[in-house]
């Protein structure tokens, strides 16, 4: 039996920080966002966490509450067109409330640039290219924390997204993104009887770059470079640049959707109830999360 769940719905010095807030101390708004957080748990969450709600409220009062969004079925739905994932306003205002208490950060697989620009809140830390760009709020004259440990491989996969673009532009409905530090082939829009077709094109374009590798999602196929870095590293960069990465007081909760959201669910399960992953999913699903949600902004955006 593994450690998994079956679910069924460097810092810069001198960086400007958002201190953690307490989740008891405080106005009323932070206490009904973390009750109906819980009570939404109780509700979609796999029968074998029930016994655990009592304990897990317990456990979250004088935590120092950090919380992790992906954007792309989580702030978003999914949508065909990957460039038209809006989010709404009342979104952007239940996520704005949010990050007034708590430190947020948006994480995902676009581009940092392209993600904010979907949010419009400049108060978060955004970690683009799956983590591979993060950035930080400012405040004053402080540097925003800013972190690119893929930086040497912008020139080369430029370079593929290009190649991408020539390979395959004959097939209809394909959309190549360029999300900086990876690029996405999205093929939700072709026919089903070209996926391989499409595959077998990406897959030639990532095997002559021995230093990049592919990996699938949602309906997308990705190339990115082959570092020891994912969403969970970035989740223990923004904890360390907090100054909350050994806090025993802590308590990070991550909210995903996505297989890429894994390597974040792992890096909370092994702080040993440190931390509380949340799969975004309605359909029974293997998971490193503890809990799952079917839409947990429906949660946020009516209980803030």
């Amino acid at each position: 039996m593994t450690n998994h769940n079956v679910v069924v719905s460097d810092p810069k010095p001198g960086a400007a920080l958002p201190a953690a807030v307490p989740a008891t101390a405080g106005p009323p708004a932070r206490g009904r966002f973390i009750t109906a957080l819980f009570e939404s748990m109780r509700i979609s969450s796999h029968p074998s966490a029930l016994g655990m709600f009592d304990e897990i409220v317990k456990c979250s009062k004088g935590k120092k509450i950090v919380i992790f969004l992906d954007y792309d079925g989580t702030l978003s739905s999914i949508v065909e067109d990957p460039d038209k994932a809006f989010m709404t306003n009342e979104m952007r205002e239940a996520v704005r409330s949010i990050a007034k208490h708590f430190p947020t950060a948006i994480v995902s697989g676009r581009s940092r640039e392209k993600v904010h620009d979907f949010v419009q809140l400049s108060q978060l830390y955004y970690a683009g290219s799956h983590g591979m760009d993060i950035k930080g709020p400012t405040e004053g004259n402080a540097e925003a924390v800013l972190y690119q440990p893929a930086k040497e491989f912008l020139p080369m996969i430029d370079e593929v997204y290009n190649l991408l673009l020539e390979k395959t532009k004959s097939v209809a409905g394909a959309k190549v993104n360029n999300n900086k530090f990876c690029l996405s082939v999205h093929y939700r829009c072709v026919e089903e009887k070209r996926w391989n077709e499409l595959c077998e094109l990406v897959k030639g374009v990532a095997n002559e770059c021995p230093k990049l590798g592919l990996s699938t999602g949602r309906k997308v196929l990705e190339i990115r470079p082959m570092i020891e870095w994912d969403k969970g590293k970035a989740l223990e960069f923004l904890l360390e640049a907090l100054g909350l990465a050994n806090s025993e007081d802590v308590l990070p909760i991550y909210i995903g959707d996505d297989r890429t959201d894994e390597d974040a669910f792992k890096v909370l399960r092994e702080r040993g109830g440190g931390g509380i992953g949340i799969l975004v999913s309605k359909a029974p699903k293997e998971t490193n999360a503890s809990y799952s949600l079917k839409d947990p902004l429906e949660v946020i955006s009516t209980n803030l």
